[in-house]
């Protein structure tokens, strides 16, 4: 049996970190000002299919095993922050102005992109991990995992649509060649600054 009140604590910790800025938000922002939503939910997709895999590894104890080998943490760490590095970069030198229109018959975003960075967002995985280790739902160990799980990807489907939707708001806005492309750096930076502590963490850890 599932405890309510624990569950609405869950929910709301949940939300709070699994809906505040990283990588994934920063990109699912940019794509919907560039793409717009029926391109960018492709990549959506994608990147719920990689955070659910990822919050399931989590919930089974994963995250740890993979943590107790250094070498495996350290494979995994430095794949993300490559991935991470070049996302940022794409993003903060996408179009601006008048080549907007073309950067969109190009490239378009793919539901492959979207797991790649579901999987290996370093954001994802400390936010599950401190979840499912502060809170407890119910005495039965399993339905307790599955429970956590199920309402995280609950959170992730609601919040990372929302943020796709501002995207493409932001994409309707008309701004100046100049605030474009300030706007497509701040998202660069954001993911930049995520694969840079991943690898402080790392070189600290």
């Amino acid at each position: 049996m599932i405890d309510l009140v624990s569950a609405g604590f869950f929910l709301m910790a949940a939300l709070a970190l699994l809906g505040s800025p990283g990588p994934a938000i920063a990109a699912l922002l940019a794509i919907g000002r560039l793409h717009g939503m029926a391109t960018g939910l492709r990549f959506y997709v994608g990147l719920q299919i990689g955070l659910a895999i990822a919050a399931a590894a989590a919930a089974a104890g994963l995250l740890s095993l993979i943590e107790a080998i250094p070498l495996a943490m350290m494979v995994m760490t430095v794949a993300a922050t490559v991935y991470l590095v070049w996302l940022s970069w794409k993003i903060a030198s996408a179009p601006v102005g008048a080549d907007l229109s073309a950067a969109r018959r190009q490239a378009s975003p793919t539901i492959a992109g979207g797991v790649v960075l579901g999987l290996t967002n370093p954001k994802a995985y400390i936010a599950f991990a401190s979840l499912f280790a502060a809170y407890r739902l119910s005495q039965d160990g399993a339905l307790d995992m599955q429970a956590k799980w199920a309402l995280c990807v609950l959170i992730m489907i609601v919040v990372d649509i929302f943020w796709l939707w501002l995207g493409v708001v932001l994409g309707k806005v008309k701004l100046e060649p100049s605030s474009e492309r300030a706007l497509n750096i701040c998202f660069g930076l954001v993911i930049l600054a995520t694969a840079i502590l991943s690898l402080i963490e790392l070189v600290g850890a």
